[in-house]
């Protein structure tokens, strides 16, 4: 029997009109929605810590493009710290969607509880290398999300962080308490890197950065629909321990 948590964090789509003529969506970016190794809404790896050792998290990967039907569906990539065994998320990454048959993109990041915030600044394109370094120093954290020469970074603090948890995630959102279709992503590839100084997703714990795999505390994450089904699935992690695929298996 799958658990189902009950807390969400609230994501505000403010929406290019030129783009997707809409009203604004409301999405829910929020926790594991249950525990061991699958879960309703994520699939990738996290790393699991002490509380108030994770200070750091490193994530990478390559805009696919979403292949669309006509049904709504979205798909998030990020890269964050806490969420799995905590009550806040601070995160930021990629959310693609698709609407009348069209995929859309966006950058965007989030310090619960203040609800989360679309970077108009960067424009999101398949084929992009996007890059998330979300870290945690004196009760402030700092967010850079990088697209090519595209650049953004922000602060903030989450009241009652844990900093237990560090995550490269592949997620399917809620609007209305209820999960979305998982667009079709195909196989996204985390822990490339455009810099060719390092590769990801690495953590830092205790001062100590290291990639996932390096963590004995290191876990995979299967997503599935309410009956087991897999919806995406993590490849085993590379032999360094940094890179690993999400492979789309159903929209459910």
């Amino acid at each position: 029997m799958l658990k189902v948590a009950s807390i969400f964090l609230i994501l505000t789509l403010t929406l290019i009109p030129i783009l997707l003529p809409a009203a604004p969506l409301t999405l829910a970016f929020g926790q594991r929605l249950n525990e061991g190794t699958n879960s309703l809404n994520w699939s990738g790896y996290a790393v699991t810590a002490s509380s108030g050792t994770v200070t750091a998290v490193y994530g990478s990967w390559v805009v696919l493009s979403v292949s669309c039907s006509k049904q709504s569906a979205y798909v998030a990539f990020w890269a964050g710290i806490d969420g799995f065994n905590s009550n806040t998320v601070e995160q930021a990454g990629v959310l693609a969607q698709c609407s009348s048959g069209k995929p859309y993109y966006s950058a965007w990041y989030e310090f619960y509880p203040s609800p989360s915030v679309t970077i108009s600044t960067i424009i999101v394109k398949p084929g992009d290398v996007v890059s998330v370094n979300v870290s945690y120093s004196s009760g402030t954290f700092y967010v850079t999300v990088t697209d090519g020469s595209q650049k953004y970074s922000t602060s903030g603090a989450v009241s009652g962080e844990q900093l237990s948890s560090a995550e490269c995630i592949t997620e399917r959102p809620s609007i209305a308490g209820s999960l979305t279709k998982l667009a079709d992503f195909g196989n996204v590839s985390f822990g490339y890197d455009y810099t060719k100084v390092s590769q990801t997703c690495y953590a830092t714990i205790n001062g100590n950065t290291l990639p996932f795999g390096s963590f004995s505390s290191f876990q995979s994450i299967t997503m599935v629909d309410n009956k087991g089904a897999i919806l995406a699935k993590p490849s085993v992690i590379s032999s360094d321990g940094s890179s690993f695929t999400v492979t789309w298996y159903g929209s459910n």
